[in-house]
C-alpha cells in the first residue's frame, strides 16, 4: 500500500500542473563591477527553448520585475532578469533611480558593454536550464527599452528586441549597416518625454539599415505596460498593454520559427 502511495504521489508531482515556475540567481561580471539578475523559467517543459533578455524600468532588479517576467515566460521562453546597475544596488525611490540611469545614458558604451555581458552570461546557462542559445531576443521597459536599443546599436545579432515605452535618445547613434536585429518598438503615442525623439530615432534605424516597426497606442503615456505605474504622465493602461504585450508574443513567435 506505501509503495502504491509512493507511486501515485510520484506520478501527480510530474503533472505540468504541478510543476513550477523556477527563479534562480545568475552572477556575472563587466569590468570591474558584479552583477546579479535572475533565470526565470517553467520546468514542466523539459525540451530546450528561446530565451529572452528583460531588463526592467529604472528600479531594476525588484520583486515586480521579477513577477513580469515569471508572466511573459509562461511555458514558452526562459527570461533573464538583467541588472544594470551591479550586485546589491536596488535604487529606493525615484531619486535614487535618476542618479543611477542619468549616468550610464550619457555613456552608451558602458550601456552596451554591459548588455553584451548579460547576454553572453544568459547564454553560458545552457547546461543549466532549457535554454536553446540559437534563439535569443530581448525586451525592456522605460530605461530597459534604453539598453536593449543600445544593445541593438552595438551590431549584436539576435531573433528579436523589442521595447515597452523605452528611451529612444542615445549620445552614440547607430553606424549605417551596425543594427542587425529586428526591432519592435512599442510606444505610448501620449508618452511625452518621447514625443519629440520618434522621429530622430526612425531616420537613425532608416540610416542604419535596420528592420524596424513603430507601433504608438493612442492615449498611452510612459510607463503604459506597467501594471505598478499610477502617476501622472506615468500610467498603466491595461487595453495598451494588453495589445502591446500579444504584438510582443507575435513577433517573437515569428522571429523565433525563422532562427530554427
Amino acid at each position: 500500500m506505501r509503495r502504491l502511495l509512493a507511486v501515485v504521489i510520484l506520478l501527480l508531482c510530474s503533472l505540468p500542473g504541478l510543476a513550477k515556475m523556477q527563479t534562480k540567481a545568475v552572477a556575472w561580471t563587466s569590468g570591474q563591477t558584479q552583477f546579479q539578475g535572475y533565470v526565470v523559467y517553467d520546468d514542466a517543459v523539459t525540451a530546450k527553448r528561446p530565451g529572452l533578455l528583460m531588463v526592467p524600468d529604472w528600479y531594476g532588479v525588484t520583486a515586480s520585475a521579477l513577477d513580469k517576467a515569471r508572466q511573459q515566460a509562461g511555458r514558452e521562453y526562459v527570461v533573464l532578469v538583467v541588472d544594470m546597475y551591479g550586485k546589491g544596488v536596488r535604487p529606493q525611490g525615484d531619486g535614487q533611480a535618476q542618479g543611477l540611469v542619468l549616468p550610464l545614458l550619457s555613456q552608451p558604451e558602458q550601456m552596451r558593454t554591459r548588455m553584451q555581458a548579460a547576454l553572453a552570461a544568459f547564454k553560458a546557462q545552457a547546461g543549466r536550464v532549457p535554454l536553446d542559445t540559437s534563439r535569443i531576443g530581448a525586451f525592456g521597459f522605460c530605461f530597459g527599452g534604453s539598453s536593449v536599443l543600445e544593445l541593438a546599436r552595438s551590431g549584436a545579432q539576435l531573433a528579436g528586441i523589442v521595447t515597452f515605452h523605452g528611451g529612444l535618445q542615445t549620445r552614440s547613434p547607430a553606424l549605417p549597416g551596425a543594427v542587425k536585429t529586428p526591432l519592435l518598438i512599442l510606444n505610448g503615442a501620449s508618452d511625452l518625454t518621447q514625443r519629440s525623439a520618434v522621429q530622430p530615432f526612425e531616420d537613425e534605424m532608416t540610416a542604419a539599415g535596420a528592420d524596424w516597426q513603430f507601433v504608438n497606442f493612442g492615449g498611452a503615456v510612459h510607463c503604459f505596460a506597467l501594471e505598478i505605474a499610477n502617476r501622472p504622465g506615468c500610467k498603466y493602461d491595461p487595453r495598451a498593454a494588453k495589445r502591446a504585450y500579444a504584438m510582443m508574443h507575435a513577433f517573437f513567435a515569428e522571429r523565433f520559427a525563422s532562427n530554427r
